[in-house]
């Protein structure tokens, strides 16, 4: 079946609209983009409607510029990537109970002290921890602060969406979600694949409304985009961003890993169905169709790519990041100098977000491309730790690492990477990598593709990097980092 699948990746700043084609080539693009709201310090919030009003907006760009380049083409499904844990609340006429709150709110601390004597339990039933960056603390916080949820939630009529649930709502009139997003909320057991009686009892949350629950790549109603499109399209794959982005990496097969190198990194790995207890990671649901659900493991780097852009701004070692691969490339190591970049604390494996960022092993014969060259390292060493954390807390081997985003294309750290893990790293040469998951979910769900091996088949160009034999010192290296990291 041929067919273009227009894909929407809702995040956090913004929403982007693209048209795909069988090939996952990019037809067309829009984008809109969508503030938040700070009401208290360590709040953080949306306006529903205008997370609705950024898709609208983005489809309505990206559908003119699609119009103008491939003039009678036809859309024949729609998929949607979003941000992952930021959540609404509406009742039964679709008027929000409260604005959106984003993944980034901290506004449940305390709930989540209260909830660390039952960790073990949530571990166990959801793979997730008691912490902010879940839905379900935060909507906790809402049902003791604020009485108008507190008195809709009593009565049954207050329903819970992720954003995915919420625009399906407002696009399609359908009250709906997926494993992905709700493997997110700390209300899905995962054993199960259906939200949980007992977790919502935990969180006090036991006349909260959720919705039904299908696979990623499913039929989930049919939208015309505020008639923007001008007929109406199935929507057929929801899923979180991450996973969206796994997705588009490939990583559709047991022991393949995405890492996203940002700022920070996400990274998750395909598990399959094993069955496993998590100790320093997150279990977590890769994606779902028919009725296969591929399970995953999950980490986050809290600063991979930041501390690069410190050593360009605050110290000046260098005017552009990309030159950073040049500068190292001046010495055969890092002369003994460790970066332990623990700026904004330490997440996956070590966990300690009291902890400081330091630059060690120090001499006068250190020299700035030592500095640069022990940052690059850092970025190789943290991927590391967590891979190594998740094989052992999974019992998967890594096969295969694939990895995006912007030090992606930093040659020198792929092979770092690859020598560390002793297997190859690969970089899409591709950008929107989770609006181009949903798109090949959605194209699944379709019948533009007939099975999820003809979906893999279609070629991606990318960058292959291999583990370099001069680059072995670096497992020696990783020992000390390693032994560094831990006193901090």
């Amino acid at each position: 079946m041929s067919g273009c699948i227009l894909a929407i990746d809702q995040g956090t700043s913004g929403t982007k609209a693209l048209v795909f084609d069988r090939y996952k080539n990019v037809l067309a693009k829009g984008h809109a983009e969508l503030r938040s709201i700070f009401p208290r310090p360590g709040f953080v919030e949306q306006y529903p409607d205008e997370i609705l009003d950024s898709v609208l907006s983005a489809v309505r760009d990206c559908l003119a510029r699609f119009r103008e380049s491939h003039p009678g083409e036809q859309i024949t499904a729609a998929g949607i990537s979003n941000q992952r844990e930021t959540f609404v609340l509406w009742d039964e006429t679709g008027k929000p109970l409260c604005n959106a709150v984003v993944w980034q709110c901290k506004r449940s601390i305390d709930v989540c002290a209260e909830l660390k004597p039952r960790e073990a339990t949530i571990r166990n039933r959801t793979g997730l921890l008691a912490d902010p960056y879940f839905s379900g603390t935060k909507v906790a916080w809402l049902y003791r602060n604020d009485p108008a949820v507190r008195e809709a939630i009593d009565a049954r009529r207050a329903r819970f969406g992720t954003v995915d649930a919420w625009l399906l709502w407002r696009l399609a009139g359908e009250y709906a979600t997926d494993h992905t997003n709700a493997s997110r909320t700390m209300f899905l057991n995962l054993e199960t694949g259906k939200w949980d009686a007992e977790m919502l009892e935990i969180l006090g949350l036991g006349g909260l409304v959720l919705p039904e629950i299908r696979p990623s790549s499913a039929y989930f109603g049919e939208t015309d985009f505020g008639g923007q499109i001008g007929y109406k399209i199935p929507i057929n794959a929801m899923i979180g961003d991450s996973q969206a982005a796994a997705l588009g990496e490939g990583c559709t097969g047991t022991g393949v890993a995405k890492a996203t190198l940002g700022t920070g990194s996400s990274m998750i790995m395909n598990v399959g169905n094993a069955k496993f207890e998590c100790v320093n990671m997150v279990r977590t649901i890769c994606y779902s169709h028919a009725d296969e659900i591929d399970y995953g493991i999950e980490g986050i780097v809290v600063s991979c790519g930041s501390p690069i852009q410190w050593l360009r701004d605050e110290l000046r070692l260098f005017g552009q990041s990309r030159e950073t691969e040049d500068i190292a490339g001046t010495v055969p190591d890092a002369g003994g100098v460790f970066l332990l970049p623990a700026f904004s604390g330490m997440g996956a494996p070590f966990w300690n977000m009291t902890a400081k960022g330091q630059i060690a092993g120090l001499t006068f014969g250190a020299k700035r491309a030592h500095i640069v060259r022990a940052a690059l390292e850092s970025i190789a060493y943290q991927i590391r730790a967590v891979l190594e954390s998740m094989e052992a807390e999974s019992g998967v081997r890594l096969s295969e690492l694939r990895t995006d985003g912007g030090i992606s294309a930093n040659k020198l750290v792929r092979e770092m990477i690859a020598t560390l893990l002793g297997r190859p790293v690969t970089a899409l040469d591709a950008g929107d990598i989770s609006a181009m998951g949903a798109a090949l979910l959605a194209g699944l769900g379709c019948g533009i593709y007939g099975s999820v091996a003809e979906m893999e088949a279609i070629p991606a160009s990318g960058a292959r990097s291999e583990p370099v034999r001069e680059l072995e010192y670096l497992h020696e290296s990783y020992a000390e980092w390693t032994r560094l990291m831990k006193k901090l």
